[in-house]
């Protein structure tokens, strides 16, 4: 059975950057789990920058998505309300729009975890003041 599983930029570049700091350390964590990726448009952008440096990073990526690596969370323009509301919730951080849109993406679905590189998913709560716990900084 797969976990569905909120991923940010990070750990994504960290698996198609094989130069990467955390290139062995996120594959590690991620052998032998059954993880169900869902990420948004916004990070996929991030990662696509991100490995620039190597149209072949890229292309792996790209394919990988498309074997369904990933699930994309839509993001309407009905959702820029929300998405602007968590930035300026957390405009002390700041938090960016990908991020932004992974906790929506985690409120549409009901994820409550996360896997990244970055401490702010420590901070960012749901409704209710949930947390969505990010695994690998806990692992």
């Amino acid at each position: 059975m797969l976990n569905t599983i909120l991923i940010d930029a990070g750990p994504l570049i960290a698996l198609f950057d094989r130069d990467d700091n955390y290139h062995e350390r996120i594959k590690d964590f991620l052998r032998g789990k059954s993880y169900r990726f869902v990420s948004t448009l916004a990070v996929l952008t991030e990662v696509c920058y991100m490995l620039d440096f190597s149209i072949k990073a890229q292309m792996d990526f790209f394919e990988w998505v498309n074997r369904r690596g990933l699930i994309l969370q839509d993001i309407s323009q009905s959702d820029l309300l929300r998405v602007s509301a968590l930035i300026n919730q957390y405009h002390d951080l700041p938090m960016d729009f990908a991020d932004a849109t992974l906790v929506l993406a985690a409120e549409k679905r009901g994820i409550m975890s996360i896997i990244s590189i970055d401490s702010d998913f420590d901070i960012y709560r749901l409704p209710g003041k949930r947390l969505i716990k990010n695994v690998f900084r806990t692992a």
